[in-house]
């Protein structure tokens, strides 16, 4: 029997009522309890209104890696002081040195944070490290080894001072399969907890802003997984928000208090067959999800601002099974550094 055939006849037999995300009146997803669901402002004057522009993108490479993807990854259009590179399931290969040649010589290193397959970098702008200190690294592992393959899960973390501006970065990798997500949750606060610890060092200030980006491996849920495809197929997949693990989560205050989150206005960005921009046809036909996210947190919303211009997924990139993500934000201080 071919797929379309066997979709279709899953789709009749397991059909039944399908909770949906509920919207406002823009067609953007509500605010969960602890997590702000923030909408994009496209316009981004990059400085002129801006103190600070940051370009953040997270990718599962899936153990993969061409210069042609990094290149594609970073762009031509680098209106940012900032760009910020969190990988996992990265493979044995020098990405540092990939990325800096995709950069060409428009921004410089300034930090990087490795732990078997899950990294972390920061570029700056030329000169940037005139106005770049106190920079430090910091990692939590979670669970084993990570096994031949290296897919080690946990986080690794840069924290530095760039133009005043106290800032935290988390790349992370949490446990996969829709089961586990209290396991998540649970990877989740031990990170948040033993990164940078204030048990540590309790005089530290807190950081203006936090940022985590990754795979985090919250699942769609509560929706059978072809009615779920067909939502998407037809420029749906917004309904399925209100199905979203990591956001059901945040509603009941086990995750990510305080932080903001754009719209998830691109489709799932896992899991797709290498290659295409097709969802899993194997014999799993795994979930399509929104696994790979990107959150932010400000410490004061009186001291420093935060607006998000962009939140998407990277299309056009077909090496992994998942999709990279990228956001760009940018901050304004109400007081000059």
């Amino acid at each position: 029997m071919g797929f379309e055939k066997l979709r279709r006849r899953r789709f009749m037999i397991r059909r039944k009522p399908i909770q949906l995300g509920s919207l406002d009146s823009h067609g953007a997803t509500m605010s969960h309890e602890g997590l702000k669901t923030v909408r994009v402002d496209n316009r981004c004057d990059f400085s002129s209104y801006s103190d600070l522009c940051i370009c953040v993108v997270t990718w599962n490479m899936n153990g993969q890696v061409t210069y042609e993807d990094l290149a594609e990854l970073v762009g031509n259009n680098r209106k940012f002081d900032l760009l910020v590179v969190g990988l996992q399931e990265v493979p044995r290969k020098n990405i540092s040195r990939l990325l800096q040649a995709a950069l060409l010589d428009s921004h410089i290193l300034l930090g990087k944070s490795i732990m078997q397959s899950i990294h972390l970098y920061v570029f700056g702008l030329k000169d940037s490290d005139l106005f770049t200190k106190e920079v430090k690294i910091d990692k939590s592992p979670v669970g084993g080894f990570g096994g031949l393959i290296r897919r080690k899960k946990g986080a690794v973390a840069i924290r530095l001072n760039y133009k005043g501006i106290t800032m935290v970065f988390i790349s992370c990798h949490l446990s996969a399969h829709a089961q586990n997500v209290e396991k998540r949750n649970s990877e989740f606060r031990n990170v948040s907890e033993s990164l940078f610890s204030q048990k540590l060092n309790p005089y530290a200030r807190p950081a203006q802003i936090t940022v985590w980006l990754g795979d985090l491996n919250y699942r769609i849920q509560g929706i059978g997984n072809y009615p779920a495809r067909d939502l998407i197929h037809n420029d749906l997949h917004r309904l399925l928000t209100n199905n979203d693990q990591l956001l059901q989560e945040a509603e009941r205050g086990q995750i990510f208090k305080g932080y903001s989150e754009g719209t998830l206005t691109f489709k799932p960005t896992y899991k797709y067959n290498i290659g295409s921009s097709n969802y899993d046809t194997s014999y799993k036909v795994r979930m399509p999800s929104w696994t790979d996210r990107i959150l932010f947190k400000t410490q004061d919303t009186e001291e420093i601002h935060a607006t998000l211009h962009s939140y998407e997924a990277m299309d056009d990139i077909h090496s992994s099974d998942h999709k990279p993500v990228k956001a760009h934000i940018c901050l304004k201080l109400s007081k000059p550094s």
